[in-house]
């Protein structure tokens, strides 16, 4: 009776783990997605927590704002934030000139239908007026921004914070798919106060020992280089082996590791200057090409051109034979499905940071920002998996996760992800995701009617 017993137990045993094995062979793909890494820090998560500017920064910042006493700050930097934000692209002259041509069509249609008898050259002349007044009236009157000191130091209580966690939530991005890529050199395009300076060092320090950086205006080069020292008069750098250039380095055969022109783009008068300036960037690069700009229309559209220009390109405009590729935050290189959409809406993401503490300035903000990653370096797939970038908020709910995703295929699409039907490592995984992270998608096999996603979800594709 006792060795039955005992048989009993060893088959009881092997049943119990053929079961167990039988279960999870549905998610045999899944320990091999997931990298043996935890669900909350699986492959795919990209996202930061709150970021707070580093203590050097910060400690230079705050003392040359003190020391500067430019009057009504926090007043001014709101301001320069709203102008910033609403900044648009100058019209170009082509457009310009279609828009003359159709008003100039349509009130001479008009005045034709009324048959009133003028002069002909006196009614030409009325509506070329008409025409300018009205192009005058509704063309957006674009500037060049002309920074002094006093407007720099502005600009550093109103966007050194914001702009800083931008690009490093940007940067991240390659910290964390790429973990074999570690920069020796940095060339940064319209530098401005060192953000980017600052985003890179924080992530590869140890191994970038060359930063150059590159800036027009020679008020915002020397507000950089007192940051880099702690805002402490000829005091030694925090940051050592940086270079500060009001022009592009000379050679067209230098190239740098990483390339980073932040809120730069959208500084630049035309759409030509844009395209030869995104070809030199370019060419400037070995590995990664880093482009940010504000989460607006304008931002991501300048973005989405620059997107366009490299990968038409091809390599006639570099010695450097390896083709363009997307990177980041794009999953495919077709046209953006955002910007075919009868209502435009800007693909953009969102960053929590603690601004600098200033007298208005509330304990959090959040930087929303557009970003494009163009790399040199082939990416090698993680288990034959096609990503989606999450292009909104994930909706997390008691039995379910909906997400808005941008597929690998080009299309913008709406996913719930259930532990029935995609299993507990899949459903936990996108449980841990957040705007802007990746997770991978299949085609549903079928259609589940007693699966506890709702019914307006059923028969769409699913994460799995």
């Amino acid at each position: 009776l006792h060795l039955i017993q005992i048989y009993i137990m060893q088959l009881s045993s092997r049943l119990f783990i053929g079961i167990l094995c039988a279960s999870t062979a549905s998610d045999v793909a899944l320990p091999d997605f997931l990298k043996g890494a935890p669900h909350r820090k699986h492959p795919g998560v990209t996202h930061l927590k709150t970021l707070c500017l580093p203590e050097g920064l910060q400690r230079g910042a705050l003392s040359l704002i003190h020391k500067s006493e430019v009057k009504d700050l926090t007043e001014r930097a709101g301001r320069l934030t709203n102008f910033l934000w609403s900044r648009k692209r100058a019209a170009e002259a082509s457009q310009l000139r279609e828009r003359a041509i159709a008003l100039e069509k349509k009130w001479m249609w008009n005045e034709k239908e009324q048959q009133r008898d003028t002069d002909k050259h006196s009614f030409e002349a009325q509506i070329r007026k008409k025409v300018l007044t009205e192009m005058r009236r509704t063309t957006y009157h674009w500037t060049p921004l002309r920074y002094d000191e006093e407007l720099g130091v502005v600009y550093m209580a109103a966007r050194l914070a914001g702009g800083y966690a931008a690009v490093l939530r940007a940067l991240n991005e390659i910290k964390k798919r790429d973990l074999a890529f570690t920069p020796y050199s940095l060339l940064d395009f319209g530098s401005g106060l060192g953000t980017a300076l600052w985003a890179s060092h924080t992530l590869w320090g140890v191994s970038l020992k060359e930063y150059v950086c590159v800036d027009s205006c020679g008020a915002m080069n020397t507000l950089a280089e007192q940051l880099l020292t702690g805002g402490i008069e000829a005091g030694e750098p925090l940051i050592k082996h940086v270079y500060f250039r009001q022009f592009f380095p000379v050679s067209p055969k230098v190239q740098a590791d990483l390339v980073v022109a932040a809120f730069s783009l959208s500084e630049m008068a035309t759409q030509h200057d844009r395209q030869e300036t995104v070809l030199t960037l370019w060419r400037k690069t070995s590995s990664y090409l880093v482009l940010v700009e504000n989460g607006t229309k304008e931002g991501h559209q300048i973005l989405m051109e620059a997107r366009d220009v490299l990968l038409k390109s091809e390599e006639k405009v570099t010695p450097d034979s390896r083709r363009s590729r997307t990177f980041a935050p794009c999953t495919h290189e077709m046209p953006c499905p955002k910007l075919l959409s009868q209502k435009v809406v800007p693909c953009n993401f969102i960053q929590s940071y603690y601004p600098l503490p200033l007298r208005g300035n509330p304990e959090r903000e959040q930087e929303k920002f557009s970003y494009l990653i163009m790399s040199r370096v082939k990416q090698k797939s993680v288990g034959q998996v096609d990503w989606a970038r999450l292009t909104g908020p994930v909706h997390r709910r008691s039995r379910h996760v909906q997400c808005q995703v941008c597929c690998s295929n080009g299309e913008l699409r709406q996913f719930a992800v259930t532990k029935r039907r995609h299993g507990r490592h899949m459903y936990r995984c996108a449980r841990s995701c957040d705007w802007g992270d990746q997770l991978p998608v299949i085609q549903a096999e079928e259609n589940n009617p007693t699966d506890e996603t709702h019914d307006s979800y059923a028969g769409t594709d699913t994460m799995v």
